[in-house]
């Protein structure tokens, strides 16, 4: 059995079709066919059975699919790890980050990098809180920023970066909007305007709001933060958000203000899977970032 077999399979099994997977791999369809042959000869089974132009995988042919890109994935893996062990700063980093995060803290941590190690490459994946969590958990990605850090994930290796505090934003005529500090009991009776049931930054906030003795009334709900700043702005309710997020500008027609009373934090930080080795390249990010955040803290 050859690797370039395995292959040969893999691709014709996700095309169902000879002539389609021999076009992908840049060769004449009779190898194709010939390889499959032959390697369906030495497993002595059919691997694929026709069905009017396009053939498709046996019951077995499913099962040594399933193997066989297990089998492959470890290979590219096992390859990767030697490249990135001759030349770490030649690698690709998965790295996958929430929506919060995305319009300063990525660009700064992903610009600081490149300064140093210009000929890594990056491959970004946004994501919700809990698909982050999963997609490590997986080795879907190896290293992912998050917010709040995770306490209660056993197979997740958490580091915090650091704390900021999470904001009431109010629309520009509520009664609060010039005051310097505002508690979160005064909003009681205020309509809040958050994110849904499934989403953290929904659970910072119900839980905030329970802390201060009371459960918040949502009167609106958004999915992406300008969609929440728009509806404040619109007069809709008010909300909470991670300082962070108006690190461009505070929306027109709304003001920030600290909470008070209890004063309410998020962690950021960065996770990776516990107890399996990052790649080399990974592995120099992942200190970069401590090291980076660490030397910004000794500056505040």
């Amino acid at each position: 059995m050859e690797l370039r077999q395995l292959r040969y399979f893999m691709e014709v099994a996700e095309w169902e079709h000879v002539s389609e997977a021999a076009l992908n791999l840049h060769i004449a369809q009779s190898a194709v066919s010939r390889q499959i042959a032959n390697l369906e000869s030495e497993l002595e089974v059919d691997l694929f059975k026709r069905e009017g132009r396009n053939i498709k995988l046996t019951q077995i042919g499913k099962t040594f699919y399933d193997y066989t890109k297990v089998a492959m994935e470890a290979i590219e893996n096992a390859k990767k790890q030697i490249d990135e062990y001759l030349d770490p700063e030649q690698g690709t980093i998965k790295i996958g980050f929430p929506t919060s995060l995305s319009n300063h803290l990525m660009p700064s941590v992903i610009s600081a990098f490149k300064d140093e190690y210009p000929n890594v490459r990056f491959q970004l994946r946004q994501g919700s809180y809990r698909y982050l969590i999963d997609s490590v958990k997986k080795g879907n990605i190896q290293v992912a920023f998050l917010g709040p850090v995770p306490k209660d994930e056993p197979d997740i290796q958490s580091h915090i970066l650091f704390s900021e505090q999470i904001m009431a934003l109010l629309p520009i005529n509520h009664p609060f909007a010039e005051r310097k500090g505002v508690s979160l009991t005064d909003m009681k009776h205020d309509q809040f305007v958050s994110f849904p049931e499934k989403y953290v930054l929904n659970k910072i906030t119900i839980d905030a709001c329970r802390q201060a003795g009371f459960n918040p009334t949502i009167s609106a709900e958004g999915e992406d933060f300008d969609a929440i700043k728009g509806l404040v702005s619109a007069g809709i309710g008010v909300t909470l958000l991670p300082e962070s997020t108006f690190h461009e500008s505070t929306p027109r027609m709304t003001v920030k203000i600290p909470l008070e009373l209890p004063a309410v934090n998020r962690t950021v930080g960065i996770i990776k899977p516990k107890g399996k080795t990052l790649s080399p390249s990974e592995e120099v990010f992942y200190d970069f970032v401590k090291q980076l955040f660490s030397r910004l803290q000794q500056f505040q």
